[in-house]
């Protein structure tokens, strides 16, 4: 059955030059040479051992044999077209599946999804959130946006959408018993931490010159937490110092519920949004610009 049907590259080529009447057209269509089309076509005058177009002026036609042969295969691209259109629809108008880690997605997204839904009505958007097991590289991933370092994967399209600026935050009695200017007095209460982000309190202690093996003491009479959202919450309730990215906190810095007696810390990290090839770039664009606007609103009131 294979050598009864010449490759689908030579069938395009001919199919090509047959509806738009001229080599030179049709290598314009399928982005390739006007010698690339030529050679597809003398490929098939070989396989089928007929003349498929001739000579006709300045330009060409098709033989008889090739009027035959244009039926079939006109038809069979035509309704090759018209499914690949439906399903690129069909992608398009489908919900655009947002995976975020629990914490993101409760302390900064969904505050936001309304402002979302009213500034991109036309992007159908669910959201999911996940922790351990979150992998933007499943089939079933859609986009996700996590604060991750480099490398990226490769089979992603990666967006870095904002640094990651972490920083170490206490409830307003709690700081109360710290000198910014000395970042050593953070011992003097309960150090917070999470078993998801380990190298935040070490890169926050880096960047302040404080001792390693201080900092191991400190962590391991503190108490630790599963995930980065009850980390904060332990914060809010006054039971210590937490470590987490600036923008999570943002909200609570700004009402005074939590403070950040020495500033934040940029970490490599960034945070990103990851789309698999297959979502649709426009879709994947407006998702960005609107994240990196929101970052940036945020952002602003530091």
């Amino acid at each position: 059955m294979s050598q009864d049907i010449p490759p689908l590259a030579a069938l395009r080529a001919f199919e090509a030059t047959a509806r738009l009447g001229s080599v030179t057209a049709a290598a314009r269509e399928l982005h390739v040479t006007h010698g690339a089309v030529s050679r597809q076509l003398r490929s098939l005058d070989e396989h089928f051992g007929v003349m498929l177009f001739t000579k006709a002026g300045r330009g060409i036609q098709l033989t008889h044999q090739g009027e035959r042969l244009q039926q079939g295969i006109g038809e069979a691209f035509a309704r090759m077209r018209e499914s690949c259109a439906e399903l690129k629809r069909s992608s398009e108008d489908a919900p655009l599946t947002l995976k975020c880690p629990g914490s993101l997605l409760a302390r900064w997204f969904i505050p936001r999804l309304d402002r979302f839904q009213r500034d991109l009505p036309d992007v159908a958007l669910q959201v999911g959130s996940g922790d351990s097991e979150l992998d933007p590289r499943g089939e079933e991933a859609g986009a996700t946006l996590v604060f991750s370092e480099p490398p990226w994967p490769a089979e992603l399209d990666v967006i870095e959408l904002a640094a990651e600026d972490i920083c170490a935050v206490a409830s307003p009695k709690q700081a109360a018993r710290f000198d910014s200017g000395h970042p050593e007095t953070i011992f003097t209460a309960p150090l917070l931490h999470t078993h998801s982000r380990p190298q935040a309190w070490p890169q926050w202690a880096q960047a302040h010159g404080l001792e390693t093996s201080r900092l191991e003491r400190a962590l391991s009479d503190g108490q630790g937490f599963d995930h980065l959202y009850y980390l904060i919450e332990a914060a809010l309730a006054g039971l210590g110092v937490a470590i987490a990215p600036r923008l999570l906190v943002q909200d609570d810095l700004d009402s005074g519920h939590l403070v950040a007696p020495w500033g934040s810390v940029e970490t490599p990290g960034r945070l990103c949004l990851m789309l698999p090839r297959y979502v649709p770039s426009r879709r994947g664009a407006q998702l960005a610009d609107w994240l990196k606007a929101e970052i940036g609103s945020t952002e602003g009131m530091q």
